[in-house]
Formats: structure tokens, C-alpha cells, sequence
């Protein structure tokens, strides 16, 4: 039986869709799963390399790996009042933090493209992981922070204030739900291996749905010290109707993305077909 590798994060919403797969609570036909759990940003990296055959990736990744790689219709992270949020110790506004040092959650993150997106962008930005960057707001190293994940429920705990919602910026401006990431799928290993992942992930979610119990203390394993509630209100921000498929709205969403982009020379050109499966 052969062996592929998938990476996703260790953050509730990837848990929730994947436990059952990672748990054993079901099977992908004539393959076996070796689950990789990374950050993001490390899993973006992986990608570069081509170093897993299915992953968890950041859109602004995506289109520096879309020769070797193509997007999954199921799995993605994508969807309204879900985008990540720049704040700041103090009440400001983002034509204050220009010049200014702005820590992000990774350079290849869909947070740090949305960022320079918006307006003439912001070039002086830090990266670093996700978690370290709101203690690091606290204690005024850097004039700004752009968070996501839970860091939408938490950033009052550490007396900062929202300065823009990057996602209602991007929804207000494009009509269209904020594409956060997807998963990936080696081209070499072809169409009908895709479509066979791509059914397994639809399982698994819908499995969670049902039996949530079943694979909650293997969410609770990867949840970094959060606690149940915390949890549940990220599995319910981030997982949705986008999740199992893309349809025609995610799938333009993203497509958007990548252009918008590319006219500003952020990204190259995306000449491959995004897709392998229908």
C-alpha cells in the first residue's frame, strides 16, 4: 500500500477537518496517510521544495509552487468575517503605520499579501510565528501586528486595538469571500490519486460534523492551550460550506487573488490550470 504524505496545521479548523483521517476513524482507499503537522508558514515552505504530496498551503504561496502543484476542491480555508486583522497598542490608522514596523505572521501568508494589497503596501514588515506576535505588540516592539487564527477573539486580552479588518477590506472592495488557504496536490500523482484525496477530506469533515466527540481530544492534543470554547469558535469561523467545496464563488475568489497580485508585480503570473480535478 503506498504511503503520502499530507501536512496540515496543528490549528482547530485543519484538526477538525482531518481528524478523522489522522485519527484512523477512516481510511483513503489503497492508500496510507503519513500526517505532517506544521505552521503555515512552514508548510509553505515544504511546498517550495516539494517535499509533501498533499498540503496545506497560504494562497500567496500558492502561486510560487503552481508548476509543481495543483489546488483541491476540498479542505480550503476560505470564506466572510474570517480575514486577518492588523492591531496596534493604541487607536491609529493605517496611513499612520506608514514607514512603520509591522510584524507578520509569515511572508508567504495570505495575511502578509492582503497587507501589501492594500493601498501602496507596507514594505517594513517582520515575520515570525503567529502566537509570538501579540505578546510582542504588548511589550512595543513593533509599531503593528497583522494576527489570525484566534487572535481575532484574543487581541483585546493583551490591550491592543484593531486598526483595519483586512478581510472585510477585501470583501467590501471585491465582493467576494477572502481566500485563506488551500490544500495541494502534487500534479505528478495525477487526477484520479486527487480525486480520491479530495473525497477522503469531504468524509472526514463530514464525519466531524457528525461525531465531533469522536476526534475532540485529538483537536484538543494540537489546540495550543486553548481552551473548549476558544476552539469551537474558531472550528465555526473558519469552517464552512467552502471547506467542503470551493464552487464557482471560491474558486473565483481565488483567482482574484492571484490576479490582483500579479498587477501589482507581487506575484508572478499563474499559467497553469489551478486545478486537477473538477
Amino acid at each position: 500500500m503506498k504511503t503520502l504524505t499530507l501536512g496540515f496545521s496543528p490549528c482547530p479548523n485543519d484538526t477538525f477537518i482531518f481528524g478523522a483521517l489522522a485519527t484512523g476513524k477512516l481510511e483513503v482507499p489503497s492508500f496510507r496517510l503519513e500526517i505532517i503537522h506544521e505552521d503555515v508558514e512552514t508548510l509553505n515552505k515544504l511546498a517550495r521544495e516539494a517535499l509533501l504530496d498533499f498540503t496545506k498551503i497560504s494562497f500567496h504561496a500558492f502561486a510560487l509552487v503552481v508548476k509543481r502543484y495543483a489546488l483541491l476542491n476540498s479542505g480550503a480555508a476560505l470564506g466572510r468575517g474570517c480575514g486577518p486583522l492588523v492591531v496596534a497598542r493604541k487607536p491609529r490608522d493605517m496611513e499612520s503605520l506608514r514607514g512603520e514596523a509591522i510584524a507578520i505572521p509569515g511572508e508567504l501568508t495570505t495575511a502578509n499579501l492582503l497587507l501589501q494589497l492594500y493601498g501602496d503596501g507596507f514594505p517594513h514588515v517582520h515575520p515570525m510565528s503567529y502566537e509570538t506576535i501579540m505578546p510582542r505588540l504588548q511589550r512595543g516592539e513593533f509599531a503593528a501586528g497583522v494576527i489570525i487564527h484566534e487572535g481575532r477573539f484574543t487581541y483585546h486580552d493583551y490591550g491592543l486595538h484593531q486598526v483595519l479588518d483586512l478581510g472585510a477590506w477585501w470583501e467590501e472592495t471585491q465582493d467576494l469571500p477572502i481566500p485563506l488557504g488551500g490544500i495541494l496536490v502534487r500534479r505528478d500523482l495525477g487526477s484520479d490519486v486527487a480525486k480520491v484525496i479530495e473525497d477522503a477530506i469531504r468524509r472526514s469533515l463530514n464525519f466531524a460534523r457528525q461525531s465531533s466527540e469522536e476526534i475532540w481530544s485529538y483537536i484538543k492534543t494540537h489546540a495550543q492551550e486553548m481552551d473548549d470554547e476558544a476552539i469551537r469558535q474558531h472550528i465555526d469561523l473558519y469552517v464552512n460550506e467552502y471547506s467542503i467545496d470551493l464552487g464557482e464563488e471560491g474558486r473565483l475568489a481565488i483567482k482574484k487573488l492571484l490576479e490582483l497580485a500579479h498587477q501589482r508585480d507581487l506575484l508572478p503570473p499563474v499559467s497553469a490550470s489551478l486545478f486537477l480535478t473538477d
